[in-house]
């Protein structure tokens, strides 16, 4: 029985799949289901909404899911965008996208000093099986600041004005193995894969599997 990666963005369902990809597990992902109407997230915080996501699509298909909710949490803004982060300019009628994204938020930052611009990225996973229940969830951050234009053309979201001080490299600027290993999904993919190959949880998938045969 595969595995749902419960995601369109083409840059997480990569980032997915290279991480995961020594687990011997076969995976999917909701580009190859269009039939299927988005989740809406309703949730106040990142855990609310991977597991709403990965609860939601497990049950549409059948199949286990596993849904991420992700975003950057600036300090001088409160923590948002937070679980606003990819519809930020959407919902302030600034535009739509990665690039109205980013444009609002320097727009918002331009003038905070340096010492000020303190921020995070964050992610949580939720893996749900068939009928919906949560069976596992994982979080991680990574710590950084943000720059005053961006810099690289790598990866996806904010990653070009995000500044990982201690590399001196935003995660738009960061070779793909090197942004696996610091990154905040990067990081909680590796805490999840770790639960993924106890006998419990083996247990528990293979019993599914066959229950679905």
């Amino acid at each position: 029985m595969p595995i749902l990666i419960a995601s369109k963005n083409p840059g997480k369902i990569r980032e997915f799949r290279e991480l995961l990809a020594d687990e011997g597990i076969e995976f999917t992902d909701l580009s190859k289901h269009h039939e299927l109407a988005d989740v809406e997230e309703t949730g106040a915080t990142f855990h609310e909404n991977a597991a709403l996501k990965a609860s939601e699509y497990a049950k549409a298909l059948g199949i286990w899911a596993l849904a991420d909710d992700s975003g950057l949490e600036v300090d001088a803004l409160e923590g948002k965008p937070g679980v606003h982060s990819a519809r930020w300019a959407a919902i302030n009628r600034a535009g739509k996208g990665d690039s109205a994204n980013n444009s609002l938020l320097l727009s918002q930052l331009k003038n905070l000093p340096d010492e000020k611009r303190a921020a995070r990225f964050v992610c949580v996973l939720a893996l749900s099986d068939p009928t919906g229940q949560i069976v596992l969830t994982a979080t991680d951050k990574v710590e950084g600041k943000i720059l005053r234009e961006p810099r690289g053309g790598g990866g996806f979201g904010y990653d070009p004005l995000f500044l990982v001080e201690e590399l001196g490299q935003t995660t738009g600027e960061m070779s793909a193995e090197t942004k696996h290993r610091i990154s905040h999904r990067g990081k909680a993919l590796r805490q999840l894969a770790k639960m993924m190959k106890t006998a419990e949880f083996r247990k528990v998938y293979a019993a599914s599997a066959r229950d679905s045969e």
